[in-house]
């Protein structure tokens, strides 16, 4: 949903203008997928790397606005708050030295976003939830100025009649509290990957990266501290689904979804348009063949893997898959690693004559993601196994079998032993060592006894150093 919208306010007249151009464009999405009339092209990689504005003490620095100006890069865009940012990746094939051209694009931009956030007195940093991120300023005077998010927080609001928004996570410690607007979303910050894929393996891919969901959210997760509070390895995960809760009447806009894809990506588009409220009915004067209103209701579910429609340099229209369960950081060459070990599982497990869906059921896919997310590394899981599931400990089941499934994925590809070695070599070292970054926010807290601020400060001068997070010292 990065499209800014021109007006906050929208009539009954405006809703049923959208639903039509929605059914009208949904319509013609079935015709293609009937003819498979897709691009041929796929195996395209690309990400999206949100990051905070931080002060000398390491609170968020709402200073979004003159950092973009004074960065004007086309590859840098506003985030929800003020104290947010995000960087963008040009798009680039999954083979050959992959993963280091995309490190290379990624440092340069981040390079020069570190300058300018210097240059403003500010530090950048990509963490999952920040520790010292106070409850208190996420509240709309920090909204970044962009129509679109006040239009979001207006319609959420509304269809729960202005009740407040209620967090409620128990971790090692509870956190339970009500909000008065969306603005709590802001205090998650992700790295999502892109997978531009070919009709013919959409499904399986789409299904992999559900399978995948479990054991890239542990080895990434990054958020352990919200609000003062010790939660789950990957707070993320909880806070965003509450965050922008709609209530008990109306499906959730954030989920893990309900079930596999059996036929085609079409299904889930359908239930967009079936079975989901429209958010924001922002009517546009464009062919149908754009899909701008299909995609602008897509981009107001959030769930954590996401299928999109796009277009070709050419204008053909093509399929992505949106993996978003991945928290931001620590590092640069951390979340490019991430990127590693999603795309060469996805590889991996459709190398297999059998689906391993067929193995393992959707609940059972989903328990997985849900533990995950609340034990990190240390988490228990179902795996298939020889036709069957076993229960294995993430940490073995990553070194013992996932890292080595994702090279054989990655080197079908044409990834050489370079880039495998250095990369899928990381996500091996952080599931042996036990060092993710909430394995690491949590010991330093342990070690030193320190504030939350403290702990942020400490991080950032962590990732300043450029190595990854299984190589920091405490």
């Amino acid at each position: 949903m990065g499209d800014e919208v021109s007006r906050r306010f929208f009539d009954a007249e405006d809703f049923s203008r959208f639903r039509d151009r929605l059914d009208e464009e949904t319509a013609l999405l079935e015709e293609l997928f009937k003819r498979n009339a897709f691009s041929s092209r796929g195996d395209i990689a690309g990400f999206e790397l949100e990051a905070w504005l931080i002060d000398e003490n390491g609170i968020p620095s709402g200073d979004n606005e003159r950092f973009l100006e004074r960065l004007h890069s086309p590859l840098v865009v506003p985030e929800l708050a003020k104290f947010n940012v995000e960087l963008n990746s040009s798009p680039t094939a999954l083979t050959g030295r992959v993963f280091a051209r995309m490190h290379d694009e990624l440092a340069a931009t981040w390079d020069r976003c570190i300058g300018v956030a210097r240059s403003l007195g500010d530090r950048l940093v990509t963490i999952g939830t920040l520790p010292s991120a106070p409850s208190e300023i996420f509240v709309a005077h920090n909204m970044s100025g962009m129509v679109r998010y006040q239009s979001v927080n207006d319609r959420i609001m509304a269809l729960r009649d202005g009740r407040d928004l209620h967090i409620q996570i128990d971790g090692d410690e509870s956190l339970d509290l009500y909000h008065d607007d969306v603005m709590l979303e802001a205090a998650a910050t992700s790295f999502q990957i892109h997978l531009q894929c070919r009709r013919r393996r959409a499904v399986r891919d789409f299904n992999a990266s559900l399978i995948a969901a479990a054991p890239l959210v542990a080895a990434a997760a990054n958020s352990p501290f919200l609000f003062g509070r010790s939660l789950w390895d990957e707070s993320r995960i909880p806070l965003f689904e509450q965050a922008v809760d709609v209530g008990r009447l109306y499906p959730p806009r954030v989920s893990f979804g309900g079930g596999y894809v059996q036929e085609s990506l079409f299904e889930i588009f359908r239930e967009n348009q079936l079975d989901h409220l429209i958010l924001i009915p922002w009517v546009r004067d464009t062919p149908s063949n754009q899909f701008a209103h299909l995609r602008f209701q897509n981009g107001t579910l959030w769930r954590w893997v996401r299928p999109l429609i796009g277009f070709d340099f050419d204008g053909q229209v093509h399929l992505r898959i949106e993996q978003r369960v991945a928290s931001a950081g620590p590092t640069l060459k951390d979340s490019i690693a991430n990127a590693a070990f999603y795309f060469g599982l996805v590889r991996g497990l459709g190398l297999s004559d059998e689906a391993p869906e067929k193995t393992l059921s959707f609940p059972d896919c989903r328990q997985n993601f849900y533990m995950a997310a609340k034990h990190g590394l240390n988490a228990e899981v179902l795996w298939p196994e020889n036709g069957s599931l076993k229960q294995v400990n993430m940490r073995s089941l990553i070194v013992d079998e996932l890292v080595p499934l994702a090279r054989e994925g990655l080197a079908a590809a044409g990834v050489p032993d370079v880039d495998l070695d250095e990369y899928l070599g990381i996500i091996a070292a952080r599931a042996d060592t036990g060092q993710n970054g909430a394995a690491w926010q949590r010991a330093w807290l342990k070690q030193t006894g320190g504030s939350m601020s403290e702990l942020t400060l400490a991080y950032c001068d962590q990732q300043e150093t450029y190595q990854p997070v299984h190589e920091w010292s405490l």
